[in-house]
């Protein structure tokens, strides 16, 4: 394609940091708490989960701006569960992206509340968007809470602690990583995809692209940890070995960790091609994911 791909996902990623430090400011909450939230935002990330939505958007030839409320509430929701995550209850982490965590910085409470604030908030920004009719509105609010929720990402952490000190089968990991990880990464496409008009079969292939992405992202995380450098990946590497936590190299060994990133990645490339969409961006995203080294 003609344009420039880093330099397009650069333009949006920047576009949607804009857009959610603004829609934190222009809250009328107390500022502790939207310093907090802002703090976790601003941390950085390859804003992975939005920028599917934006390629997903592209994918049909729309504006992927059409998409930036969701993407916001997406991001919002996301950082909210890396808050909630590095606390002493959950992983109890002091590095997050190479900055302290949440709590370190502004306390036990006020971390949980601005978690508490980012997920709640993000429905709201779907539900104030004047781009999407009501009927769109409502299926993303409900599949955003489906993903995110009890039969999604909450679901999936809840069984990644009770696997803990455990040895698994790959399917019990795969169905960790797939609800922990991938229900979001799975948002983020069909999202967009929905925003742009896809029909029901495009969106049946599009989601079968991202929940083989989902266990890409994840497999490549579990590599990283074991051979990826701290200075990058901004966290201490072997910490899923210290925390007795199954991952893909311990059950597969690294190499064959390395095939099934392979495999998954290949497979969600297959999906796309049956799309018949303008795939590009989406193709770009999935080899990023599998070539990553933060």
């Amino acid at each position: 394609m003609s344009v420039n791909l880093e330099e397009y996902f650069n333009h949006y990623k920047q576009k949607l940091d804009e857009n959610l430090i603004h829609a934190i400011e222009e809250l009328p909450a107390p500022k502790s708490l939207k310093d907090a939230m802002k703090y976790s935002l601003k941390a950085g990330g390859k804003r992975i989960r939005p920028l599917l939505l934006f390629a997903s958007i592209h994918a049909y030839g729309k504006d992927p701006e059409m998409g930036m409320a969701t993407a916001c509430a997406l991001e919002m929701i996301h950082t909210y569960s890396l808050i909630h995550d590095d606390l002493p209850s959950m992983d109890d982490d002091d590095l997050r992206r190479g900055r302290p965590t949440n709590h370190k910085v502004y306390g036990e409470a006020l971390a949980i509340l601005a978690g508490d604030g980012l997920l709640t908030y993000g429905f709201e920004l779907i539900a104030n968007d004047e781009n999407l009719n009501d009927a769109d509105k409502v299926w993303l609010i409900q599949l955003l809470a489906k993903n995110a929720g009890p039969v999604g990402m909450v679901g999936g952490q809840v069984a990644d602690i009770e696997a803990e000190n455990k040895e698994l089968t790959i399917k019990e990991l795969e169905y960790i990583h797939h609800h922990k990880t991938g229900k979001l990464l799975s948002f983020g496409v069909l999202a967009g995809a929905k925003i742009a008009g896809a029909n029901a079969n495009e969106l049946k292939l599009f989601e079968e692209f991202s929940q083989h992405l989902g266990l890409a992202f994840q497999i490549s995380d579990d590599i990283l940890d074991v051979i990826g450098d701290e200075k990058v990946i901004g966290k201490p590497v072997g910490s899923d070995d210290g925390k007795a936590k199954s991952t893909y190299p311990a059950l597969l060994t690294l190499d064959g960790a390395n095939e099934q990133l392979s495999y998954h990645t290949e497979q969600a490339k297959a999906a796309l091609n049956l799309t018949n969409q303008n795939t590009d961006l989406l193709y770009y995203l999935t080899d990023l994911i599998a070539d990553r080294n933060n």
